[in-house]
């Protein structure tokens, strides 16, 4: 069973042979790393199942790592005389796998690149083993899956501990936002502060389902760090009433240290805090649905009737006349769980039709965006989708004469091309917009390139 769950950092200076009296500026972090190492002594677990950001991390898989233990010491930090060494809980791991891959939750032993411990897990056991060191240790990376999916990975450690039936202890490895000033290493983001305190209210609170309400674009703005290691803690924590006790935070050198202490108080089915964002999703989607316009509709049918039946739709009556009678380009994105699914346009018209375009379109999102696998049918209720009617392209031979929220752009070079549409979320500036079409049509950030702007309607 899991006994207590803690949220931690990870910064490499806060040990005294690396900070070499730095340190003492996060002194109220030192302190309550303490509290920590004081309080998991105290539970005397069997288990410590560890979540790094700096364990292996793939876009569509969770490592955890494999062998029956791992060494690694802080020479990365010029500190190599404090070293570590690790059992792993063999058994814990196996049945974890077996769990994981009876939900088709794609996590296992397979893909390790270096078996050293990384700084992620070692700056945590540094101040655990001052406390307590007759434990095996389970090392779990992150991935690049959605948050739903990081917290179904912790239901399944909850799982794997009452299986087991031995004293566990979850331990979320994690600093906050890298981007809290501007004179720090990462610099400063309006999103960094801002995440700060959100994340430290849901924390401190015990609300976990709140996490799951992070968007991606935001979460990157932030430069955050820890944000699924929490996630999956929250998920072993689930149908568990904890008491949350927050017990430090500071950021003085730009990155955001938190540190907050999760007391296990028995079962609460009404914790089921995944299920309960799902259901509001679900709702919130269904609600969408209902207002969405003929554009919206047509391209959602489209993808509905393609995902189930590999069938094209056929043209349905009573559309809009400009629908029918006007000839543009169109692209047809999808979104699920607030990330990019699927997304192909053209620029320019191909089809007899704005509604024959979406239907093509339609299609190629759901199916053949190389950047994604085909849309499955249990998928469809969890999509949003948004249709963008794209005005005549027009050259222009200045940045300046764009506008992230009111202009796309078009870069080319030579035979290579790509395009940006407007106002996008995480797409603040007119250098993000004009570097990210760059990058997708592979134009170097320093190549020139020829620049067109467009106008679009975009539907809901």
């Amino acid at each position: 069973m899991i006994t207590g769950a803690f949220m931690v950092p990870h910064p490499p200076l806060i040990v005294p042979e690396i900070g070499r009296g730095e340190e003492h500026r996060i002194r109220d972090t030192v302190d309550a790393y303490h509290e920590v190492g004081r309080r998991i002594g105290e539970l005397k677990p069997e288990t410590i199942v560890l979540l790094s950001p700096h364990q292996v991390m793939y876009a569509d898989y969770f490592h955890i790592s494999p062998g029956n233990g791992a060494k690694g010491d802080f020479s990365q930090f010029s500190a190599g005389q404090v070293r570590f060494e690790v059992r792993y809980d063999t058994e814990f791991v196996d049945n974890l796998c077996k769990l994981a891959d009876a939900g088709d939750l794609p996590a296992g032993t397979a893909g390790e690149r270096d078996r050293r411990l990384d700084h992620g897990t070692m700056v945590p056991l540094y101040f655990v083993n001052q406390y307590w060191k007759d434990y095996q240790l389970v090392r779990v990376g992150l991935s690049g899956l959605p948050l739903t999916v990081h917290y179904e990975l912790g239901r399944r450690i909850r799982e794997t501990a009452e299986v087991l039936d031995r004293r566990i202890v979850i331990i979320a490895s994690g600093d906050l936002s890298h981007r809290l000033k501007s004179d720090g290493l990462y610099g400063y983001q309006k999103e960094g502060p801002e995440y700060d305190s959100r994340v430290m209210q849901v924390m401190e609170r015990g609300n976990f389902g709140e996490l799951l309400e992070f968007s991606e674009d935001f979460c990157e703005k932030a430069g955050e760090c820890g944000h699924r290691s929490f996630t999956i803690m929250a998920g072993a924590l689930d149908r568990t009433e904890v008491e949350a006790r927050r017990l430090s935070y500071e950021g003085p050198f730009g990155v955001g240290y938190g540190i907050c202490i999760y007391e296990i108080k028995g079962r609460n089915l009404n914790r089921n805090l995944k299920d309960q964002y799902e259901e509001k999703e679900r709702n919130r989607i269904l609600k969408k649905r209902q207002q969405e316009d003929a554009y919206v509709q047509l391209a959602r049918n489209t993808v509905e009737e393609y995902v189930r039946t590999g069938k094209k739709l056929r043209m349905p009556e009573g559309l809009p006349g400009e629908m029918q009678d006007r000839r543009a380009g169109v692209f047809v994105s999808i979104k699920k769980e607030g990330r990019l699914r699927g997304c192909i346009g053209t620029i320019q018209a191909v089809c007899p039709s704005i509604a024959q375009e979406i239907i093509e379109n339609g299609i190629s999102a759901a199916s053949r965006d190389p950047r994604f696998s085909p849309i499955e049918p249990e998928e469809l209720d969890k999509l949003t989708i948004t249709v963008d009617v794209l005005g005549d392209t027009e050259k222009i031979d200045s940045p300046d004469k764009l506008d992230v929220k009111r202009y796309g752009v078009v870069v080319t070079k030579g035979y290579r091309r790509g395009l940006l549409l407007p106002n996008l979320e995480g797409v603040d500036t007119v250098e993000e917009q004009i570097a990210i079409a760059k990058q997708k049509a592979g134009i170097g950030e320093q190549e020139e390139a020829e620049l067109e702007r467009f106008e679009v309607v975009r539907h809901y």
